[in-house]
């Protein structure tokens, strides 16, 4: 402990949620921006055996598979201690979460809904092929930078290992949950990842997610406005198909009309001046 202690200084807390408190945080020797994530180990559901035979919870181990994925935030290192864990993860600035982002600029433009899209299913592409799946792809779980608009995914508390057959847990948001985990408790990676996708881009383009009660969930009628393009509009509807063997691919979706036909976004300026997440750091005892 004394090695984190010795390392960094943490600052106010940048988020809370079920699997842990994030701070902001500095490294001291360079003074380099960092998110530091405290996580009980009473909270820890799911640990990974490394090849040391020693454990860590399987979020550490899947940062780590998933350290050379460009679209991701990094884990820098970690520390354990007897009743919890410290993570130190990359902090880029300025940067505000997609939710954040969407509650102060309202429902985005096609052109930057489609190129945010673009980015998280490219990255979710990659991080599949690093042998994980996140569970919990959600606007708070997207990072924008708002000097270049590159996005950025984080938070694999609820994530695992992938595989081809079913899931029988699922601790991630319920109302990004597909309709055949509510209804039976059960689902495969790939379409209930590409749903969660569908309730995304529908969050962007609109404003909110579709859905906010089980029933609606389940019925898989998202109420979608003609003040929207035709093809955004269908991609939203194939993505939340009810069955999920309706649903496209994820390679599928980067090959949909409305995401290959377009042009790549250009522009590289901040598009709002909102308080960023980043503030100087107040130390504080870990």
């Amino acid at each position: 402990m004394e090695a984190f202690q010795e390392s960094y200084s943490v600052g106010p807390v940048l988020g809370n949620g079920g699997f842990g408190i994030v701070y902001e945080g500095i490294r001291l020797a360079d003074g380099k921006p960092v998110a530091i994530k405290h996580i009980a180990r009473s909270k820890v559901t799911e640990w990974f055996k490394q090849d040391d035979g020693t454990f860590v919870p399987m979020e550490v181990a899947l940062l780590q598979k998933v350290d050379e994925v460009p679209g991701v935030v990094r884990l820098i290192e970690y520390f354990e201690r007897s009743d919890s864990f410290i993570l130190v993860m990359d902090r880029p600035s300025p940067v505000m979460d997609l939710f954040d982002y969407i509650t102060n600029n309202g429902p985005l433009s096609e052109t930057v809904a489609r190129d945010f899209f673009r980015q998280i299913v490219e990255t979710t592409l990659a991080i599949h092929k690093a042998g994980v799946v996140h569970r919990d792809l959600k606007d708070e779980n997207v990072l924008v930078d708002l000097d270049t608009l590159r996005v950025k995914v984080i938070d694999f508390g609820s994530g695992a290992l992938l595989k081809d057959t079913e899931y029988t847990d699922f601790e991630g948001t319920r109302v990004y949950s597909p309709p055949e985990w509510i209804l039976s408790h059960r689902y495969n990676a790939v379409p209930a990842t590409v749903w969660s996708l569908g309730v995304l881009l529908y969050d962007m383009v609109y404003g909110d997610i579709p859905f906010e009660r089980d029933e609606q969930i389940i019925r898989a009628s998202a109420a979608l406005s003609k003040n929207r393009s035709e093809e955004v509009r269908d991609l939203i509807s194939v993505c939340m198909s009810l069955c999920p063997s309706d649903r496209p691919s994820l390679e599928d979706l980067l090959e949909h009309s409305w995401v290959k036909d377009a042009p790549l976004l250009q522009t590289t300026r901040r598009t709002t001046s909102e308080p960023l997440l980043i503030t100087s750091a107040t130390s504080t005892s870990l």
